[in-house]
């Protein structure tokens, strides 16, 4: 996939010569036009939220904010804010919540949510080196982070897993490191089945160096 999802859904708003307060075509919509998945959608969506692009209204839809000439000094704040001077940081925010959300997804697993974090390590497992792997890694996060029921929590790591989503299709490409993710996400997924807290903790925290260390990787690379 070139380019990050935002990127590509900032330009279709842009393109499409939107005026402020209009509201964006549906989520299955923009997945058909951006040919990704809904969850790239709505990380995408939540990102352009944070920088005040869109707003969501309750049982409404999303709408846009400002007029198309104020989004591109908004474009601008994008790449700001996910630069490569701002990426370690917003890393290491994210890597702290990420850990806490291991540590209460464990203390609360049920057998369904740790059939469910199974079976998304098997979905990343078997799309390793193809378009959907990403979605399986994002999937799996995304369930974890339901799983400790705080909903701040879970919005707090859905913006900072989408403001680090310029450099995932590029932070997990080569098998090498597809091989690693997979492993690491399978050791997370056991310790929470186990309801072991702490390996689920430091689990994550293995995971999120390594993590960390590809995103960083593929900022400088660009």
């Amino acid at each position: 996939m070139s380019g990050s999802v935002a990127e590509q859904l900032l330009k279709l708003l842009l393109g499409d010569s939107m005026e402020a307060g209009d509201r964006l075509p549906s989520e299955r919509k923009l997945t058909e036009a951006l040919g990704v998945g809904r969850s790239a959608v709505r990380e995408a969506l939540a990102a352009l939220e944070v920088l005040g692009v869109v707003e969501t209204r309750a049982g409404s839809g999303t709408y846009l904010r400002s007029s198309t000439s104020e989004l591109l000094p908004q474009t601008l704040s994008w790449s700001m804010l996910v630069g490569q001077e701002q990426t370690e940081h917003v890393a290491f925010v994210r890597g702290a919540l990420e850990r806490a959300a291991a540590e209460r997804a464990a203390e609360v697993v049920t057998p369904d949510d740790a059939a469910t974090l199974r079976g998304f390590v098997r979905a990343q497992r078997e799309a390793a080196g193809t378009g959907d792997y990403v979605e399986h890694d994002i999937a799996f996060h995304q369930h974890l982070a339901a799983m400790a029921g705080n909903p701040i929590l879970s919005d707090l790591l859905s913006t900072s897993r989408a403001l680090l989503r310029i450099w995932f299709e590029h932070a997990v490409d080569a098998p090498d490191d597809i091989e690693t993710a997979v492993a690491e996400h399978d050791a997370i997924a056991e310790a929470i089945a186990a309801g072991d807290s702490a390996g689920a903790q430091e689990a994550m925290a293995r995971h999120m160096v390594t993590a960390t260390a590809r995103i960083l990787r593929a900022a400088s690379q660009r």
